[in-house]
């Protein structure tokens, strides 16, 4: 009986922790508190006196039609800056073009150096305003950290796995997509994480060029000096922001290699 005992007691020690139980520990917390932030949000307006210009900003149609315009254009961002990036990053540590690398990261990096205001006015002037320039001025300001850090992920995956690879007769497409891209997957999805907030804030200024999102509500209270205009839009694209981030999170630990838990 105590031989037993003891096997299942080690057995119990030996089995990892669930991964879904790890990612409920780590990641539950955050959507109660945005829940409650939220909330709050709504519970203060909700009793607060509202003048008609107030109540006409804050109409439920006009805050999700903001919410939408805002995630569509974070979204797109998002979709361009991993295709660009990831695509680039990949080929920038191939031998024949790893010489590029540091003038294509000093390239990214002057969109994200320049003012977002800045960027976005000076797009607009030569592309006209519209959603389609936003993009574009969201786009440069986003990219630098999915590059940097695909070509960080994959530059430090131990060249040892990818000498063992290419010994057992994987082709240089078979190493890169079941060794170098799995190994660097945690790294290049925190500069997606990055790149996600990067947009969700910019993308607040995309209004001052017609290109809509929640930032009209802040451009709106301060113009006006209607602070519950100015706190709803605030707390919306932080949420947002927030929201995004978790989901990153989320979708990090699930695709991160067991070895690495």
């Amino acid at each position: 009986m105590s031989s037993a005992a003891e096997t299942q007691a080690a057995a119990t020690v030996l089995t990892p922790p669930s991964r879904w139980r790890g990612l409920l520990r780590r990641h539950a917390p955050m959507p109660a508190i945005l829940a409650a932030v939220l909330l709050a949000t709504y519970l203060w307006v909700s009793a607060t006196d509202l003048d008609d210009i107030e109540r006409r900003a804050l109409e439920a149609d006009k805050l999700l039609r903001a919410a939408g315009e805002h995630v569509t254009l974070a979204a797109q961002t998002t979709v361009l800056v991993v295709a660009i990036a990831v695509g680039g990053g990949i080929l920038l540590t191939r031998p024949s073009l790893r010489w590029l690398a540091p003038f294509a990261t000093a390239l990214a990096n002057i969109g994200q150096a320049t003012p977002a205001i800045g960027l976005l006015v000076l797009l607009s002037i030569f592309l006209g305003i519209g959603s389609s320039t936003a993009l574009i001025g969201l786009v440069a300001y986003s990219v630098l950290p999915v590059l940097q850090n695909t070509i960080v992920g994959i530059n430090q995956v131990d060249r040892h796995l990818i000498e063992a690879g290419r010994g057992i007769g994987m082709s240089p497409i078979a190493v890169l997509l079941r060794i170098e891209l799995p190994l660097a997957v945690p790294v290049i999805l925190a500069g997606v994480r990055t790149a996600l907030v990067l947009a969700v804030g910019v993308a607040t200024l995309a209004t001052l060029i017609n290109a809509g999102g929640l930032g009209s509500l802040i451009v709106t209270g301060i113009k006006l000096q209607r602070e519950t205009i100015l706190v709803t839009g605030a707390v919306l694209t932080a949420a947002l922001a927030l929201t995004l981030d978790w989901l990153g999170g989320v979708i990090s630990d699930l695709l991160r290699p067991r070895g690495l838990d």
